[in-house]
């Protein structure tokens, strides 16, 4: 199959296992920065940047500081409602931003789980879009429900291969 059409597959099979649960579950988990996610871990599976603590610990951390970040900064902003140019309310959206970009960065680099996702997946939560408490629990469970699909998928035949030895070896 061409790579370019089986990464477009793999990708969209990964976003609709999420999109599925997010469906069934009447939760918000399919957000934009989901998408890029899964396009690395279609893309370069094999990669660091597929590494699963990678995804997952950066999007957790991008969740804590956008949550941090907002309920000090820009609690009760969303940053879909139209505001005055230079008012309060802008510059705290804008703090809560800078504050959690600069805390989603310095825990990345600090933890060793670089994925530039995450940098959005902070902002969507600082900026008021997804910034409960639940829904920053749902983010953290839609990723890792995309890392484990995608993990599946590659240990997949491994994991078969080494099953068929277990069962040939002791039957």
């Amino acid at each position: 199959m061409d790579d370019r059409l089986g990464t477009s597959l793999h990708t969209g099979l990964l976003v609709t296992v999420v999109g599925a649960f997010a469906w069934a579950s009447g939760l918000p988990a399919l957000f934009p920065s989901l998408g890029p996610s899964a396009f690395v871990l279609a893309m370069f599976p094999e990669s660091e940047a597929s590494n699963p603590r990678r995804v997952l610990g950066s999007h957790i951390i991008g969740v804590v500081a956008g949550l941090a970040a907002y309920h000090m900064f820009g609690a009760g902003l969303v940053a879909t409602q139209e505001t005055v140019p230079f008012s309060l309310a802008s510059a705290r959206l804008v703090v809560s931003s800078v504050v959690a970009i600069v805390l989603t960065v310095v825990g990345m680099l600090s933890l060793q789980v670089r994925h530039p996702p995450a940098c959005a997946t902070t902002l969507i939560v600082s900026l008021g879009l997804l910034s409960g408490l639940i829904e920053g629990i749902v983010i953290i469970v839609a990723v890792a429900l995309l890392v484990g699909v995608q993990t599946a998928i590659v240990l997949g035949p491994e994991l078969t291969a080494r099953l068929k030895t277990i069962v040939t070896n002791n039957f």
